[in-house]
């Protein structure tokens, strides 16, 4: 695993200082680490390594998540209110349902495999998004609007409704049974996650407040408990609903709200923090590419995924109307949602280990959205923001 780890710092490293020279943002250059050093190609990062990689990336998510609470002041999600509520649902509402229809006439699947494959591909990246919003608040560009803070907060809820939707797509799959439990039960997980991250976030206030300790062991201390949440999730997410996604960003909030010299002087720990999450987190994504079953979809999945995009057009620029936002700020909102990567590469290869006929189908689409959406978006992102917003 030492070996694995060298390599990766050291290529990827190499191959982002290149990327910076002609402006490339950084996580191309370790997507093309992953892919290179990953079991498609040179096969050099250890199994050992590979078999915890959903858990580093869940780590790293984490890191992006608390950077986005300890800087999300929620008072500036007023004036975009109705814009945040629609960008968390519509969108993908609308990417699933094209993408379930439009993959009946590019592939040999069923409706329910096609709309599976949509609530995979319809999810944005927080991995890819965040960090860019979280560089725009702090730069002060397009808050005069909240664009930003806007994004950062609808695109966690989108997560969180894809796999939502996701999940029940595939009990219906299983079972053939209609189980509309984990769509009601929705409002719930996140109402929870929110209620749990404002009481743990007093909490950790209070403990901070009383008790003198230097700030790299209070980090340590929000790292445990955002890990905790998590846990809560995975083990008692079937009988409670619970977002640990949500818990993370409100926790940040608190801290923000209720003692902002500490949330400040955090978020530089955990910008310094996640220079090295970034590396490991899209390295192991590329990792995941597997070139061989991309080349194998042509330009089928090629097509639908630039109709899914165009379809995701229409639905943000319908989510930002009557919002204030002029055409070229709609636009960049439309370019900050168009990455995918941390939810494809999370679930993108279950269908094909439950033995679904369409799961590879499904894999290589689901990869192919990463390897296009992801590097795209960010580029548009970075070189457009100037001239898009003010």
């Amino acid at each position: 695993m030492m070996l694995s780890l060298g390599l990766i710092i050291l290529l990827g490293l190499s191959l982002n200082a290149v990327m910076l020279k002609i402006r490339i943002p950084s996580l191309i250059a370790y997507i093309i680490t992953g892919i290179l050093l990953g079991p498609y190609v040179l096969d050099l990062i250890s199994p050992d390594l590979l078999n915890i990689s959903s858990d580093l990336r869940r780590i790293a998510l984490i890191v992006i998540l608390l950077r986005a609470g300890l800087t999300l002041d929620i008072k500036d999600l007023k004036v975009v209110g109705k814009g945040a509520i629609l960008l968390s649902f519509l969108p993908a509402t609308l990417e699933i349902i094209s993408v379930g229809f439009l993959s009946q006439i590019f592939f040999d699947i069923t409706l329910i495999e096609g709309f599976i494959l949509g609530s995979i591909v319809a999810a944005v990246s927080p991995a890819v998004v965040v960090p860019r919003m979280i560089a725009l608040i702090e730069k002060k560009k397009g808050t005069n609007k909240s664009i930003p803070q806007m994004v950062l907060a609808a695109s966690s809820i989108d997560d969180i409704y894809t796999i939502v939707i996701f999940t029940l797509l595939l009990q219906i799959y299983e079972t053939n049974v209609v189980n509309l439990t984990n769509v009601l039960l929705f409002p719930v997980s996140i109402i929870l996650g929110v209620i749990v991250g404002v009481i743990i976030g007093l909490v950790l206030v209070v403990l901070f407040k009383k008790y003198h300790m230097r700030d790299t062991i209070k980090v340590l201390i929000i790292f445990g408990v955002a890990f905790i949440f998590d846990f809560m999730e995975q083990s008692i997410g079937d009988v409670v609903p619970f977002s640990s996604l949500l818990a993370v960003i409100t926790l940040g909030l608190t801290i923000l709200k209720t003692y902002p010299i500490l949330a400040n002087r955090l978020t530089s720990k955990f910008s310094k923090i996640w220079v090295f999450s970034e590396m490991i987190l899209f390295v192991l994504i590329g990792a995941l590419v597997n070139i061989s079953v991309v080349s194998k979809l042509g330009l089928n999945s090629l097509l639908l995924l630039i109709l899914a995009v165009f379809v995701r057009l229409i639905a943000v620029f319908i989510s930002t109307s009557g919002i204030g936002l002029n055409k070229k700020e709609k636009l960049f909102t439309f370019f900050a949602y168009l990455p995918k990567a941390t939810v494809q590469a999370a679930i993108g290869a279950i269908p094909l280990s439950l033995g679904m006929p369409g799961g590879e189908i499904i894999l290589g689409v689901s990869v192919l959205s990463i390897f296009i959406t992801a590097p795209i978006g960010a580029i548009l992102i970075d070189q457009t923001q100037d001239c898009l917003l003010k």
